[in-house]
């Protein structure tokens, strides 16, 4: 519900307008507190999968700290791109940008214990995707017609299944630990049940913010519960505090730069994706927040904004960025749209970004502690799957297509030698399951008739062919 008190119900419904700075720098931050851990989850993830994140012993670990500093300070710099606009590029309205989970399927198999000279590959790809991904804005309204629910819907779903695996892993113990008496140990495990019962707790049984932040004040507990049970001692946290910087400024082209095909058209293809995601989110915020449609100049504007940060990002060492759907539900919820007010919140991350001591309390959190919010985060991304796929007319045309794509694009995941024999490139891009599911999806629904009788399916279904609507 809107607090009146912060301005008139016209007042709240424009963009433009600035509430009182006593209120708006509040709920700057309390946009950002919607969306820290899921912003710098990416980045761990990628590092655990190339070697050198938690859990590991590699001399590289400390990069892993100037990714977190840089996955929050380029969300910071993408969200001013969209709240104070450069020209045509930017929505202007409270858009709230962060690293995006949807490139980790792409991303984890680039880097799988390649170790930090994969990532020149990476961000090579994430550069160019984000200029292709800038030109989308062009016309994104054109190609929406190829992205209906089924097919978005399939492929949030297959992001999320594609995750759930790192969540028990880390839950567990970490990659690093496997094989070992202590993964999958009860101390492991009772870590991460604390914070999912608190986020739980929370989600369910609190309101307001404490709500919206249920992930992160999860993290919150489950870390004092660590340090109670000496998984983390406050003399690590010291040296990791005392050995990083008090302040540091991004550094160009950081890992180097690398052209690989197969990170291209990965990332190309899931800003495809990420683009359509971003139409939704800047329809959710016009429809929630003002009560109107987004015009084609805001949609436009977002895209291009979403392209040039996601570029900005990779050329210094950040993720791809997207618009967060919590974020729009944020705002539904305070009835606040105005711009300024995530403004505010883009100027917080950007001072986080700069001093890597936040970073480096971050580091310091049990990767067990961490299974337990990101098992909570990828579940949600699995059901947000299924919520877009509840919107689908489920006839038996969509049934078959969603069948083939989704029985390739999973099977490929769970059994990546089935393609060996491929070349590098062709090896990556299907071992995602995400972009074969997709493609064939794309294809299927672009070819195939509307109508597909009764009788097509029900030899196939074993019986269980479904009863929906034709």
């Amino acid at each position: 519900m809107a607090d009146t008190s912060i301005g008139t119900a016209d007042q709240l419904r424009d963009p433009n307008y600035t509430p009182p700075l006593a209120k708006a720098v509040p709920l700057g931050i309390q946009h950002v507190l919607a969306m820290f851990v899921s912003n710098v989850t990416p980045a761990i993830i990628v590092a655990g999968a190339a070697g050198f994140g938690f859990g590991s012993n590699s001399p590289d670990f400390p990069q892993l700290l100037y990714l977190i500093q840089m996955s929050m300070l380029f969300a910071g710099v993408a969200t001013l791109l969209q709240t104070v606009t450069i020209g045509r590029v930017g929505a202007g309205l409270p858009i709230v940008q962060g690293t995006s989970f949807a490139f980790l399927p792409i991303m984890i198999p680039l880097v799988a214990g390649k170790g930090v000279d994969a990532l020149a590959a990476l961000f090579g790809g994430a550069i160019i995707g984000g200029l292709f991904h800038f030109f989308l804005g062009f016309f994104i309204g054109r190609i929406r017609f190829a992205l209906p629910p089924l097919v978005t819907g399939l492929v949030v779903t297959m992001i999320g299944l594609a995750l759930v695996k790192v969540g028990i892993q880390y839950a567990a113990g970490g990659v690093p630990a496997i094989g070992t008496p202590e993964y999958g140990s009860a101390l492991n495990w009772s870590a991460a049940l604390v914070v999912i019962l608190v986020t739980l707790g929370l989600k369910f049984f609190a309101r307001g913010m404490l709500s919206v932040s249920a992930v992160l004040l999860g993290l919150i507990v489950g870390y004092v519960y660590a340090l109670m049970v000496g998984m983390v001692t406050f003399e690590a946290i010291g040296t990791s505090w005392s050995r990083a910087a008090g302040f540091a400024l991004p550094v160009p082209f950081k890992y180097g730069f690398e052209f690989s095909l197969a990170a291209v058209i990965g990332f190309a293809m899931m800003a495809v994706v990420s683009a359509i995601e971003t139409v939704g989110d800047v329809s959710g915020i016009t429809k929630g927040g003002a009560g109107r449609e987004a015009t084609d100049k805001e949609i436009a504007g977002a895209t291009y904004a979403d392209g040039l940060g996601t570029a900005a990002a990779g050329l210094f060492g950040a993720f791809p960025n997207t618009s967060f759907s919590q974020n729009v539900g944020l705002i539904a919820m305070t009835g606040v749209m105005s711009r300024h007010v995530v403004t505010i919140g883009a100027l917080f991350l950007i001072l986080c970004g700069l001093v890597p001591k936040v970073g480096a309390i971050i580091r310091t959190v049990p990767i067990e502690v961490l299974g337990g919010g990101v098992i909570v985060m990828f579940g949600m991304v699995v059901a947000a799957g299924v919520s877009m796929l509840s919107d689908v007319h489920w006839n038996r045309r969509n049934m078959v297509i969603f069948a083939i794509a989704l029985s390739v694009g999973l099977g490929l995941q769970l059994e990546p030698g089935a393609v060996q024999h491929l070349p590098d490139t062709a090896r990556i891009l299907m071992t995602s399951g995400l972009l074969p599911a997709a493609v064939i999806a794309i294809v299927l629904n672009l070819i195939l008739p509307q109508e597909l009788g009764e009788e097509a399916t029900e030899e196939v279904s074993g019986g269980m062919a479904g009863h929906g609507r034709k």
